[in-house]
């Protein structure tokens, strides 16, 4: 690896690796992007978890998750911040990055491996790229494994029938959500992107990819698409964050609605499930059932959540509160 720069390795195929992608590009943070082959997977495996993607830092050592290294990279690196320097606004930045990478991916998921073309589809590209089968690379049985791999994985995520209805749903919220606000050089809390921009960028441009959700997006979305095209490389642009009150309205006010009414209240009713002992958790939100086993990584993500919006100030909490009471967030972050 060639002296002072990253070395990201992924795929094309991953939400969270092609996030970071776009946002090393953007930041002009020198790296080379590779993707991940079975020889990398070795190298790598001492990770736990080990996940897509990987960022091998210069002197030679390798790092995980993407919320942790876009924050790694904001101390070792000046200029182009993707972090608002408003303290309430970046907590909304974290908020939001947060329903992209923890919510965001289940409609991903489901539309990936319920149809049988997108099934066709993702598991020829992702399966050869991923590299996680013993059969040789691009072979009918390493696509076929990989498919049936991720196919077992629909339960635990809650891609299911009964899920079914809510995430289709909680798609056609998000598109609804953002087709009214993108623009050339518009983004949730400015003329520049955020790490939540970056975060929606990765499930997003999946969804302009796969063929079911890519369909839905051109016919409801179109102007998003070409939102989320043009992010993969926005080391061109530049900009400026709005002031709080514009920052915290319109565009970002629509997704703290899907935050309030669906994320958070699943995040609070599988952290009690937890604490409970239940094999299953069941809530209803937008008129709708969610079932699943559940999660401790997302009892984690509650906890940070309450931590951060508690690490406020008073005038942060106060200037945030209307927003957050109309979006239904407060009575969740501040522990209701």
């Amino acid at each position: 690896m060639t002296e002072g720069r990253y070395r990201l390795i992924g795929s094309t195929a991953s939400p969270y690796a092609i996030k970071l992608r776009a946002l090393l590009r953007y930041r002009r943070i020198p790296h080379d992007w590779v993707i991940m082959t079975k020889a990398l997977r070795a190298a790598t495996a001492h990770l736990k978890p080990l996940l897509i993607p990987v960022l091998q830092y210069p002197d030679g050592s390798y790092r995980g998750e993407t919320t942790t290294l876009a924050y790694d990279l904001e101390a070792r690196h000046q200029g182009r911040s993707v972090i608002p320097e408003d303290k309430a606004v970046a907590f909304v930045c974290d908020l939001l990055e947060d329903l992209a990478d923890e919510w965001a991916v289940k409609p991903l998921f489901l539309y990936r491996w319920w149809d049988p073309e997108d099934q066709a589809y993702v598991s020829r590209w992702a399966g050869e790229e991923w590299s996680t089968s013993d059969a040789k690379t691009g072979s009918r049985e390493e696509i076929e494994e990989f498919r049936q791999r991720q196919i077992s994985r629909m339960v635990i995520l809650g891609a299911t029938e009964e899920n079914r209805p809510l995430l289709e749903q909680s798609y056609r919220r998000t598109l609804a959500a953002f087709e009214p606000h993108v623009g050339m050089t518009n983004y949730l809390f400015g003329s520049r992107p955020s790490l939540a921009d970056f975060a929606w960028f990765g499930q997003l441009s999946e969804m302009a990819t796969d063929p079911t959700p890519m369909r839905i997006m051109r016919e409801r979305a179109p102007f998003t698409d070409h939102w989320v095209r043009r992010l993969d490389d926005a080391s061109g642009v530049e900009g400026k964050w709005y002031p709080r009150e514009q920052a915290l309205g319109g565009f970002a006010e629509a997704l703290l609605r899907i935050a309030g009414e669906l994320y958070l209240p699943f995040l609070a009713a599988n952290a009690d499930a937890f604490a409970k002992g239940l094999e299953r958790l069941e809530i209803n939100v937008l008129g709708l059932p969610y079932a699943l086993a559940p999660f401790k990584y997302q009892v984690k993500c509650l906890q940070q959540l309450r931590e951060k919006f508690a690490a406020l100030d008073a005038g942060d909490r106060t200037a945030l509160k209307p927003v957050l009471e109309r979006t239904g967030c407060w009575a969740v972050l501040d522990g209701g």
